[in-house]
C-alpha cells in the first residue's frame, strides 16, 4: 500500500520546523496500529489492543513476533513508545529498525535500534548500528546503558533519517548523530525502506557474546509498543523517487546538543569509533570526542586505549540476520 498526498511537501517541511523549534516530535500525528502497520510473523504472538493504537509482540518456545509498516518510506521522523520485558531477559533482542532486506538482497540498507536482554539483576542495553549497499562487514555500533529501568514504563526511541544525516532519539534527546561524509559511499543508507518491530531469540550474541541464552523457563517475553509515529516520505521504490525537492531537514539545537553530550558521557558503553582492536584508524564520519575517549578507555583499556591484549584478539560480534525480516 502506497499513500499519497498532494500537499505532502508543505505538510512534511512544517512538521520538520516544528520539530527544529521545539525539539521533539509531541505535535507530530500518532498513527493507529491497523492504519500504519501489518503483521509480519510470529502466529499469535501478535496482538493488537482494543484501543488500535497499542500492540504487544512476544517470543516463546515457538516463535519470536513481529510487526512491519504497510508503506515504504525515503526519509522521515519515526517515532514508538516501547516497554520492554521484565526479569530474566538473557538472549532476548527486541528491535525497532528500518530495512530494505526483503528488495535489496545483497546491497541492503538498514537502521537499528537493538535492545538486548541481560540477566537478572543487569540492566538491559541499546544498541544502534547502520549498514548501507550491504555494509555488514563494516559494523558501525554503539551500545549504551540507561538511566532507567525500560521494563518498568514505556519509553519513547525515534529515528530522524534525511538525505545527509541519521539521528537516534531517547525520549525526545538524541543520543547520537551520524552525518554523512564523502568517503562512507553507498555505506549510508540511501534506499527506500520499511520499518520494523520484532522481538527473537539472540542467544548466540545478544548477552556476553552468547554467554548467557534465553531461559523460556520465564515465557512469553513480551514487549509493548504504543505512539506510533510514521512521518515520512512514502514511495514506490520500483519508480523514481518522489521526495529529490524536499528541503534540507533540520540539525540538531545547541541546547539538545548539549544533552547529547551529557548522555553519552554517561551512558555509552562501546563505539567502533574508538575501538582501536577493530580499526587502525577511525571511519570518516567519526568525531571524536576527548571526554568519551577517556572515559572508554577506562571501561576497556584493550579495545579503547590500544593496550596489547596478551592471549585473545578482541572481536564485536555481528548479529545475524534477523527472524522474521529479509527471511520471510
Amino acid at each position: 500500500m502506497i499513500s499519497r498526498n498532494k500537499n505532502f511537501t508543505f505538510v512534511f517541511a512544517s512538521a520538520f520546523l516544528a520539530l527544529l523549534v521545539n525539539g521533539f516530535s509531541g505535535n507530530l500525528p500518532i498513527v493507529a496500529f491497523d492504519e500504519g502497520y501489518s503483521h509480519l510473523f510470529g502466529d499469535g504472538n501478535l496482538m493488537v489492543l482494543r484501543d488500535g493504537k497499542s500492540a504487544h509482540i512476544s517470543l516463546d518456545e515457538r516463535t519470536g513476533s513481529g510487526f512491519v509498516s504497510q508503506d515504504i518510506y525515503l526519509h522521515g521522523y519515526f517515532s514508538a513508545s516501547i516497554k520492554l520485558p521484565a526479569d530474566y531477559t538473557a538472549g532476548v533482542v527486541v528491535a525497532f529498525y528500518m530495512s530494505n532486506a526483503d528488495t535489496y538482497e545483497k546491497n541492503h540498507d538498514e537502521i537499528d535500534f537493538e535492545f538486548l536482554g541481560n540477566i537478572r539483576g543487569k540492566e538491559w542495553r541499546i544498541q544502534t548500528n547502520i549498514y548501507g549497499n550491504g555494509s555488514t562487514n563494516t559494523g558501525r555500533e554503539e551500545r549504551y546503558g540507561l538511566c532507567f529501568d525500560p521494563s518498568e514504563d514505556f519509553h519513547q526511541y525515534s529515528i530522524l533519517w534525511t538525505e545527509n544525516e541519521i539521528v537516534f532519539y531517547v525520549d525526545n534527546v538524541p543520543i547520537r548523530e551520524i552525518k554523512k561524509t564523502e568517503a562512507m559511499g553507498g555505506d549510508f543508507p540511501s534506499k527506500p525502506m520499511s520499518l520494523y518491530a520484532t522481538i527473537w531469540d539472540g542467544s548466540d550474541w545478544a548477552t556476553n557474546g552468547g554467554k548467557y541464552r534465553v531461559n523460556y523457563k520465564y515465557a512469553p517475553y513480551i514487549a509493548e509498543f504504543s505512539d506510533f509515529v510514521l512521518h515520512g516520505c512514502a514511495v514506490d521504490p520500483t519508480e523514481p523517487s518522489e521526495c529529490d525537492t524536499l528541503p534540507t531537514l533540520p540539525t540538531i539545537a545547541s541546547q539538545h546538543r548539549t544533552k547529547m553530550a551529557s548522555f553519552r558521557n554517561k551512558h555509552m558503553q562501546y563505539s567502533y569509533c574508538y575501538d582501536r582492536a577493530r580499526y587502525k584508524a577511525p571511519l570518516s564520519e567519526c568525531v571524536i570526542d576527548s571526554k568519551e575517549a577517556e572515559r572508554l578507555r577506562g571501561f576497556n583499556p584493550v579495545v579503547f586505549g590500544g593496550a596489547r591484549r596478551h592471549k585473545r584478539h578482541h572481536r564485536v560480534r555481528v548479529r545475524p540476520v534477523r527472524a522474521g525480516a529479509s527471511s520471510l
